[in-house]
């Protein structure tokens, strides 16, 4: 890592083992792959490569094309990345249930992401995938079936964990099973390599699907054809889907896997959380779970064994999930008695003013015409004079964008009215006009309707809506919201 990348797609892969110290019982060694040292974050890194590269070699994937893929959040991230860096356009489709930050860390990155309804799980996006790469003519990735997804796991993953233990012991490794690549990669090559290695694999206890015994109905291309029997709804994302993928499947008909190890929801969030506050690592619920099986392990494994264990990704993507429920914005009662344990800088009391407001810029009759001709201007009949960083700001600027409203913002302080103080003199001109001494200050059509809350209150009330159809200004008349929901959640009124 000391030398420099030609791009950020080198950086994929050698991500570090830690020993567990705090949670590891007696008598065992314990260790955690941490696949969240990835560039984004999840070991779906390694497969978004190894899937696009694998398409470029063959010819399958051709310039500009668009690619197109099912997930529920982590390969999608990954594909977004390696597609943006080789420029091509990224199409994901995800079940609604999925956490929203991987939503839009994708459109982040210039994915567009469809949401397929969340009662048709995983074989509802993948078939919606499908039926888009085939309207479209789009290369779509197929990560459940594709070899490229398990081989480059057998040539990066399997090898870095093989250079880890050289001539050490290696009695377990434990992972879940998402995709089936990771399993089918690493796993061939520890029992080539390391034959006295045992391949543990966990699933969720109350959607036993390997443990079930029963096979998956598959079509001709090895895609399942209909919803495994045994699936239920379960609590850890991007472990298995609602049917067995076919590289998954692969190690099972290989008999590779020597225990299947059964894991509960609550085990799985709370194996994360003390996987966070007693280790310092941070991942999520998959990782947890994996982990909470990885303890079962230990438990039962002879003294003096080593395991490993695979953490797929950070806990950041899970911070709308029950993973975070007990986590709030708001301080809690211990959190308050140590702020008031020293008098200064306390929420529960308004402080003195430190110092005198600074002195006004003189108000210049440059400045007076700017301010006229901006407010009167029939071509932006939208205007904002506002703060490029003021949090108010961003608050008007996305209720403007939800309801496709094109508006000029003047902001005062940005480094291009910095000079000679201009910014300063259009904020007296403006105080002098309006007597309204806070920014924003909002006008449409040359009205002045106030500030934020004061737009917010008159788009509740659709008085905002009437004056600008009364003005002619065209805006998106189906967006229905309450615009407070768009102040950040400091700002929302303290309970």
């Amino acid at each position: 890592m000391s030398q420099p990348f030609d791009n950020i797609l080198g950086t994929i892969g050698n991500t570090p083992i830690v020993k567990i110290s705090r949670l590891a019982p007696p008598g065992v060694e314990l260790y955690v792959k941490l696949e969240a040292f990835n560039p984004m974050g999840s070991v779906k890194d390694r497969l978004a490569i190894g899937v696009i590269e694998d398409a470029e070699r063959s010819g399958r994937l051709q310039p500009g094309q668009t690619v197109v893929e099912a997930t529920s959040g982590n390969t999608g991230i990954g594909l977004a990345m390696v597609c943006a860096q080789k420029g091509y356009p990224l199409v994901v489709t995800m079940a609604e249930n999925f956490s929203v930050e991987r939503r839009k860390m994708m459109r982040f990155l210039g994915a567009k992401v469809i949401l397929t309804p969340a009662d048709q799980m995983g074989t509802g996006m993948l078939a919606k995938a499908v039926e888009l790469a085939e309207a479209h003519g789009w290369f779509l990735c197929r990560q459940f079936e594709n070899e490229a997804n398990a081989d480059i796991h057998s040539r990066t993953t399997a090898p870095e964990i093989l250079d880890s233990f050289r001539g050490k012991r290696l009695d377990f490794w434990v992972t879940g099973f998402g995709t089936g690549g990771t399993l089918k990669g690493v796993s061939r090559v520890l029992k080539a390599e390391r034959p006295e290695t045992q391949i543990v694999v966990c699933e969720p206890d109350n959607s036993q699907l390997l443990s079930s015994g029963i096979p998956q109905e598959r079509a001709p291309d090895g895609s399942p054809s209909a919803s495994h029997p045994s699936f239920r709804p379960h609590q850890m994302h991007g472990w298995s889907p609602d049917f067995i993928p076919k590289l998954t499947g692969d190690v099972v008909s290989a008999e590779l896997i020597d225990q299947i190890v059964p894991v509960k929801g609550a085990d799985a969030l709370s194996c994360s959380r003390e996987l966070a506050q007693k280790e310092g690592i941070f991942t999520g619920i998959s990782g947890g779970a994996t982990f909470a099986g990885a303890l079962r392990v230990c438990a039962e494994a002879p003294e003096g064994s080593t395991v490993l264990c695979m953490l797929p990704d950070t806990g950041e993507r899970y911070l709308s999930t029950p993973l975070f429920e007990d986590v709030f914005n708001e301080m809690s009662i211990e959190e308050i008695e140590i702020s008031r344990s020293t008098p200064s800088f306390r929420f529960d009391v308004v402080p003195e003013s430190a110092q005198e407001d600074e002195p006004a810029a003189p108000v210049t009759e440059a400045a007076r015409r700017f301010v006229a001709e901006t407010i009167g201007d029939a071509g932006q009949p939208v205007v904002m004079f506002a703060l490029e960083w003021c949090e108010f700001c961003w608050s008007v600027r996305k209720l403007f964008a939800k309801c496709g409203i094109q508006y000029r913002s003047v902001d005062i302080d940005s480094a291009e009215l910095k000079k000679d103080d201009w910014g300063g003199q259009i904020r007296s001109a403006l105080i002098e006009r309006t007597d309204f001494k806070t920014i924003p200050q909002i006008f449409v059509g040359g009205e002045l309707i106030g500030g934020c809350t004061d737009l917010f209150d008159a788009f509740r009330q659709g008085q905002v809506q009437q004056l600008m159809r009364d003005k002619g200004i065209g805006f998106d008349e189906k967006v229905s919201l309450d615009p407070y929901e768009l102040l950040p959640a400091w700002l929302h009124p303290r309970q």
